[in-house]
Order: C-alpha cells, then structure tokens, then sequence
C-alpha cells in the first residue's frame, strides 16, 4: 500500500495457487469501541483496493458483531450483504436468518443461536455503550431505548413461523433513488421493520412502553448488528434473566444509585415461604423484579416435578405451561415508583416469558382507593387509578416479599395519604399522663412500608421483609415493634452481616423479617389485653398519684429556691434572665425527671412481666448469618449459611401451617 507492506487478517482466495483474492477479514476484539470497529471496516476496504481486482467481499467481525459488504471497485459504495456467500453461490439472499433456517437462493440460511451468559451480558453492555456513545443519547435514555429493541427482538422471534425470515436482522437493499445510497435504504427500511414490530407488539402490551423508537436508523443498526443471530426465546431463562440482571445493575448503580437486593437474600426469603401456583404474591417496592421473578422460577420448578415429561408428552406440555402461566399472568403484581424501572421490570419478566402485565408505576405507599374530601373533591389518586388492573386491592394477598427503601422520610406537609397511616401519628403515652395524640411530623417509609403491607395481606397470609435493624433494636421504635406485634405474628428475624448491601453501594445493617397477619379478631384480643394490663399496673402502682405527687414536690423545689444560692436575692425578671439560676433549675427539672424515669422503669418493667405470664406464647425462629455467599466486594466465598437456615426456617414454617410449631 503505496510503499508500505501490510498484512491483513485474513484473505480468502479463489484458486489454490492464491493469486486471485476474493474475500479480506479483518478480526477485531470483541472489546472493541464501535468507532474503533468501523476503523476496522475502512481498514478492509483499504486492503481491498490494494489487492488485485478480484476482491468481491470485505468481512469485519468482533465475533460479538459481524458486517458484511460488497465490494464495488468502480462506484466505491460500501453494500450491505447478510453474509459470505458459501462455496457455489453466485446471488446472495436479501436476509441470513429464518426461523428453522433453509435455503434462499441457493445460499443456506441458519436459525438463531443460543449464547452463553456471559456472552449475552457483553453484547447487551455494548450495544449500550454504541447508544450513548458519542453524546446523542445519556446512559438513561441509551437504556430505555435498548430496552424497546429488545422488545421489538422478544416479539419478533416469538410471531415468526417456520421459513419466514425474522425482521430483526440486517437485510440487503439495493436502493433505485439517486438521493438515497444502499447503505442509507438498508439502514432506513431496518428502522421501518423494527419500528412496525414496536406498535404490534405494543398493541398487546400498552403499558410497557408510553412512548415510540427515538433511536436513529444507523444506532438501530448498531443495536440489531449485536442481537440479530441470538435466540433469546430459547435461552435458559437463569441465564437470560442472570445476563439482563448483571447489566441491568451495573447500569442502575452507576447511573441512579439503586440499590437491588443480592441475589442470595431474594433466593432464600423466596425459597422459605411456601409459595404455589394459585398464592397471590406482590412486591410493593419490586425494583427490577427479582423477588417476582424468583417466585415464577419457583413455580416452575413445582410445574417441573408435576409434569416431568413437558418436553416430551404433548399434554403434559399444555398443562405444564398453564400450570406455571397462569401463575405469572394472574398471581403475580408489583409496584414500583420510578418509572424507568418499574419499566424495566417489567422487560425483565418478558424476558422470563410473561408476568409483566401485573407490575404498575406509583408510589407504593398510596392508599388503594381513590380519597375524596367532605364535598366529595378528589383530593388523592389511589393505586388503582393508576392501572386498569383492579387486583390492587387491601386484604387481599397471599405472600408479599420485598426490600423497601431505607433512610428517607415522608413528611405530613408533603404527602396527603400520611395520615391514613397509624405509625405516622402519635398515641397517648400510657406512662405520661399529660401526653395527646398527635401527628408525627414525618415517618420513615421503611415503617411506613409494613403497615401497608399489613393492609394488603389476607388474615395468616406472610410478609418478608429487609428492614435496617434500628426497627428491632432502637429504643424510640419501641411503639414500631408494639404495632408489628399486635398486627402480626411474628415468624423469624434473620440477621443479615453488615456487608450483605455493601456490594451494591449501601451499608446499613438489616435483617430478613418474616411475620404472619393475625386475624382481625386475633389483633383486637392482643391490643385489649396489652391495654388492660397497663390499666391495672397503673391503678396498682398508683402511678397518677405519684406522678402528681412528683410533679407538685417539683414545683414546690423551684418555688422556694431550695438549695438555690442567692447572694443577691434576685426576684421576680431579674431572677428569671440569671444564668445561675437557669442553670439550677435545669438540674432540679432533671433531678425529678429522674424520680418520674425510675417510677416509669419500674411499671415498664412490671409490664413486660406479666405481658410473659398473661399474653399468648410462640416461637420466634431466630438466626445470624455471618456469611451468605459474598464478601463487601460481591466477590464470592463459596459459603452460603442461607442454605443451612433455609432448611430450618422452610421446616418451621410448615410447622406453624400444620398447627404444632
């Protein structure tokens, strides 16, 4: 090349003696930028004209990306083909891919493959990073639009038949406008077939996406070049759903700061509860969907061992699919505030073959239904104005396993449903007699978060949920842990180690709490026996007596100055502004604050007494998990104790169901 000598990769020749080049490869890593991959199609090109005339075809591959073109030495226009033409074939098919493969003019086309998890991962980031990659698009809008393609890929390998060629591949166009090139049409009608995929597939799914294609024809290309030969029907769908997640997350985490739940914890809080294919399950706070997704896996598992022959028995093939289907079409919901990934979540469980259509975008903590004031003014939209499915309903579900978000608060003068809550406000203090019900100013939505699910459960149905331990430890949650008592039956508390979040950027100490939902009558008998029991302490200690009493010798202490040192017998203002006698004051408030505190002590404790003596007996399955398969880093130990604890607690559970635990 002029007086230079270069090699290229590869050069295939039409005679045995190599003197009649017909096809340049040029072979690139398949970490490769795309600007860095077109180098390498330009490059082809190059040794292509430099070599003898013969040159017919430039092959550029990354093996996670291949592109194909005709060589036309007197226009010097790039073509698309789908492929290399096999030994013998002088015309070329428009399209290399057809659901069973086949043979289109003479030239062999080949069904879609079947790639490796990790695989799958790579040519999802990179077909990210081809989208955002030059400033058209952010990461987030890069996401939401792969998000579409792969939509448009799920929707197309489902509706093809046998012999037809699938629409989301690269085909070969020969344009006959002077104004518009072969590369410019093949791009063009790419866009064209991938977008009339879109508002098929979103006639059936309206709700997956509100908005249409923003990609440009040359980014769709790009998307479609990394996708087009993979068969993600026929996936496993561990892997699929391992390779959606592993981007997914590394995407959200950088991006936006969530935080999902580890794998290991989702498995076991799933696998310990005795989920089947008619529970109702929802997640109120459902992320990306891995909790849903573990419950449909353990369905599946179940249709499994119900039907061993599904891949072989045509029957059992229809019931399997029922059995497991239904489960994800009907049983399973969720609810997730941010849209994008509530959006995602619901890609997520295309992926795993359905149970999308259950997942809404709203804030989980509003009330069901819609709340109208005195004039009959709608003054808060319920959940159900927010989807048209009408199962979002209180009292209702099975199973509800979620990790809600930790450490932020909702505040009275901001959210209008705050007062629906009973955590939110303020009950009287059996042990002040001068305290009032009041609202609390805010509340953290953790709390917040089991009460509504203790709305949305059926009676005996089950909760697990990650909640940071100061709601089982902090001494100003006490009346958290009262409410979860008389609304509950407590079932488990699983220490998590304080690295179990760290991986995935937060590190606050939480445990797994699994309770049971008394019935209403259940619940009522605990509060009048609680509220009866500190009725009698406090006739029998005669705690108003005493407290007056405390509270009049205080009074008197002040008003007499005693053990004041007044050199100057200040009185009246002058007495008041002296910071001496702020500052005696203050300590004898404390001294009889003291005295009220050991009285207060005293029946507290007397209450927790015969709260052991009079108030209904049961187990609490209790463990610490020291090491549950990954370290701070997310690096693997080979050691799970969730394996060993999900046997004991799976085991304890179906006790409390059969009535002996």
């Amino acid at each position: 090349m002029g007086s230079e000598t270069k090699e290229a990769d590869i050069v295939v020749y039409n005679d045995d003696a190599c003197t009649k080049p017909h096809i340049v490869v040029e072979c690139k890593r398949q970490e490769v930028s795309e600007l860095e991959f077109e180098q390498a199609v330009k490059q082809g090109f190059a040794y292509s004209y430099a070599l003898a005339g013969t040159i017919k075809y430039v092959w550029a591959t990354s093996r996670l990306k291949d592109a194909f073109y005709e060589v036309d030495k007197e226009s010097d226009v790039k073509k698309t083909v789908p492929d290399i033409p096999q030994s013998g074939v002088k015309k070329l098919a428009k399209y290399k891919y057809a659901r069973g493969g086949g043979v289109k003019e003479k030239q062999q086309l080949f069904d879609l493959e079947i790639v490796s998890q990790d695989e799958l991962t790579t040519r999802f980031k990179k077909a990210h990073q081809a989208l955002w990659g030059g400033g058209e698009l952010n990461p987030s809008e890069a996401f939401d639009e792969l998000d579409k393609l792969i939509f448009c890929k799920i929707w197309d390998e489902r509706n093809a038949r046998r012999g037809d060629p699938y629409k989301f591949q690269i085909y070969s166009e020969t344009s006959t406008n002077r104004k518009e090139s072969d590369e410019e049409k093949t791009n063009r009608t790419l866009l064209e077939r991938i977008k009339l995929l879109y508002e098929e597939g979103r006639k059936k799914d309206p709700n997956v996406f509100r908005d249409g294609i923003r990609l440009s024809a040359v980014k769709c290309r790009t998307v479609v070049s990394y996708l087009e030969n993979v068969n993600l029907g026929d996936t496993d769908l561990d892997s699929k759903g391992r390779a959606f997640e592993a981007f997914m997350g590394s995407f959200f985490r950088g991006d936006f700061g969530q935080y999902f739940t580890p794998r290991p914890i989702v498995k076991f809080i799933v696998e310990v509860l005795p989920i089947k294919n008619d529970s109702l399950v929802l997640d109120t706070s459902c992320g990306s969907g891995g909790f849903l997704l573990h419950a449909l896996d353990k369905v599946r598992q179940q249709a499994n061992k119900r039907y061993p022959d599904h891949k072989t028995d045509s029957r059992d093939v229809r019931e399997h699919w029922r059995f497991w289907h239904d489960f994800a079409e009907k049983n399973l919901f969720g609810i997730e505030i941010n849209e994008q990934i509530a959006r995602t979540a619901k890609m997520n469980m295309i992926l795993h073959d359905d149970g999308h259509t259950n997942v809404v975008t709203t804030d989980g903590l509003l009330p069901v239904d819609d709340v109208l004031d005195d004039n009959g003014n709608l003054v808060l939209e319920g959940i159900q104005s927010r989807t048209e499915n009408q199962n979002f309903v209180y009292n209702h579900f099975d199973f509800i396993i979620t990790n809600p978000p930790f450490g932020s608060s909702v505040k009275q003068t901001e959210k209008a449903y705050l007062h629906n809550y009973n955590m939110a406000t303020k009950g009287v203090d059996w042990l002040n007699p001068r305290s009032a019900a009041g609202k609390r100013p805010n509340q953290s939505t953790e709390i917040l978060f089991i009460e509504q699910c203790h709305s949305f459960l059926k009676e005996n149905g089950y909760l697990a949920i990650v909640i940071p331990d100061g709601i089982l430890t902090n001494s100003s949650l006490q009346y958290v842990r009262d409410n979860i008592e008389e609304m509950f039956r407590i079932v488990a508390v699983i220490s998590m180690p304080q690295t179990a979040f760290q991986a995935t950027g937060a590190g606050v100490k939480s445990s797994v709490l699994v309770v049971k939902k008394w019935t209403g009558s259940q619940s009522e008998t605990i509060k009048k026996r609680k509220q009866g029991l500190k009725d009698e302490i406090l006739e029998e200690f005669s705690f108003q007596q005493e407290f007056n009493a405390i509270e009049k010798e205080k009074k008197l202490h002040i008003k007499e100055l005693r053990g004041f040192d007044n050199p100057d017998q200040l009185q009246g203002k002058e007495l008041n502004q002296s910071e001496a006698y702020k500052e005696w004051k203050k300590e004898v408030t404390a001294l009889y604050a003291e005295k009220l505190d050991s009285v207060r002590e005293k029946l507290t404790e007397a209450y927790e007494e015969r709260s052991r003596q009079e108030l209904d007996d049961y187990d609490i399955f209790m463990a610490i998990a020291e090491d549950i398969g990954y370290d701070a880093t997310g690096k693997p130990t080979n050691n799970n104790e969730l394996d060993t604890i999900t046997k004991e607690l799976s085991r304890f559970i179906k006790s409390i169901e059969k009535g002996d635990a």
